[in-house]
C-alpha cells in the first residue's frame, strides 16, 4: 500500500499537471486568436473617389498615416498609369490590385493595353468588377447564355493576364446570384464552374454576397483555395452600407476559414462613402474605421 507521503506527492503532481494543461485556476489554456495580418489590409480607392479628386496626393498620404501599405485602385483619377504610380510611390503605398473591366465585346488588343498599364502601376491582381445587369432593360440578367459567354471571355482575359505576369480575378455583386433560365442554377454557379481556377480567381464582396443571399462561408467551402481577395464592407439593419465592424456581418466567422479560402488580401470598401448625404471627408473616416477594425479583430 502506498504511504500517506506518496499519496500526497501523487496528488501534488496531478494538480501540477492539471494546472499545466488547463491554465491557472483550472481555466482552459489561453487560445491565441487568429488575426488579419496588417500588411494584407488594403482599401478600395473607389471608397475615396471624391476625396481623391479633390487632392490625390494628400489623400494617399492620409491612407499611409492610417496604416495602409497597399490599395486597390478603380481607375487612375485622371492620371496616366505612370503618374498614378508616382503618386503612390511618393505616399509609400503599393497598388497591389486594380479593378479593370474587360472589353465587351472582348478585344484582346485593348485588354493587353490595360494589362500594360496594370504592370506600370505595379499590380499583382487585376479584377473584373461587374456583371449581371442587362443595361437595355435595367433588370438582372436571367439568360444563362450570357453568363456562358462571359465565362469564356473571363478565361480569355485570364490567359492574357497570366502571360503578362498578372493574376486575374472576378468581383461579384448581388446580381450574379439570380437564378437563370427559370431554373435553380445561379449566374455565379455558371461563372465559377466554367472559368479555369488557374486563370480566374475570386474576389468575394462579402456585403454583396449577403445581399444575394449567399453565405460567404458556403462560398469558401465550394471554392477552396480560389478566393484570394475579399471586399470588407458591412451591412446595416436596413440592408444598406456600414463601416466594417458597425453592422451585422460576422467577419470573424468568415475569416476563420481564411486558409481554406486562400485569402491574401482584405480590402476595406464602402460604396456610398463620399456620396450625399455623406461628405468626401467621411470616406477617410471609413478607411480609418475599416483599418482599425481589421487590425484589432480576433477570431
Amino acid at each position: 500500500m502506498p504511504s500517506r507521503r506518496q499519496l500526497f506527492g501523487a496528488a501534488a503532481l496531478g494538480a501540477a499537471a492539471s494546472t499545466t494543461l488547463l491554465g491557472s485556476a483550472g481555466a482552459a489554456p489561453a487560445h491565441r486568436p487568429d488575426r488579419v495580418p496588417r500588411d494584407r489590409i488594403s482599401v478600395q480607392l473607389y471608397t475615396l473617389r471624391d476625396q481623391l479628386a479633390i487632392d490625390l496626393d494628400a489623400s494617399l498620404r492620409e491612407l499611409r498615416a492610417i496604416g495602409y501599405t497597399r490599395v486597390e485602385h478603380a481607375g487612375f483619377v485622371g492620371r496616366t498609369a505612370a503618374q498614378f504610380r508616382a503618386a503612390l510611390d511618393a505616399a509609400g503605398l503599393r497598388a497591389t490590385s486594380g479593378h479593370v473591366g474587360i472589353p465587351q465585346p472582348f478585344d484582346a488588343s485593348a485588354w493587353e493595353r490595360a494589362l500594360e498599364d496594370a504592370n506600370v502601376v505595379g499590380n499583382t491582381y487585376v479584377v473584373h468588377p461587374f456583371f449581371g445587369l442587362d443595361f437595355a432593360t435595367g433588370q438582372p440578367i436571367r439568360d444563362g447564355a450570357k453568363y456562358h459567354a462571359m465565362a469564356r471571355d473571363l478565361n480569355r482575359a485570364g490567359l492574357l493576364a497570366k502571360r503578362a505576369g498578372l493574376d486575374f480575378g472576378y468581383h461579384n455583386h448581388q446580381l450574379e446570384f439570380v437564378r437563370q433560365d427559370g431554373g435553380s442554377r445561379r449566374g455565379y454557379d455558371i461563372l465559377t464552374a466554367e472559368t479555369d481556377p488557374d486563370l480566374v480567381h475570386l474576389e468575394v464582396d462579402l456585403f454583396w454576397a449577403w445581399r444575394g443571399t449567399a453565405d460567404p462561408v458556403d462560398l469558401i467551402q465550394r471554392h477552396r483555395g480560389r478566393i484570394r481577395q475579399v471586399h470588407v464592407k458591412d451591412l446595416d439593419t436596413n440592408a444598406s452600407f456600414a463601416d466594417p465592424g458597425a453592422g451585422l456581418i460576422d467577419f470573424g466567422r468568415i475569416f476563420e476559414h481564411a486558409r481554406e479560402a486562400g485569402l491574401v488580401e482584405y480590402i476595406v470598401e464602402r460604396d456610398d462613402a463620399g456620396s450625399p448625404p455623406r461628405t468626401p471627408a467621411e470616406a477617410l473616416t471609413t478607411a480609418r474605421n475599416g483599418y482599425n477594425y481589421l487590425a484589432g479583430l480576433r477570431f
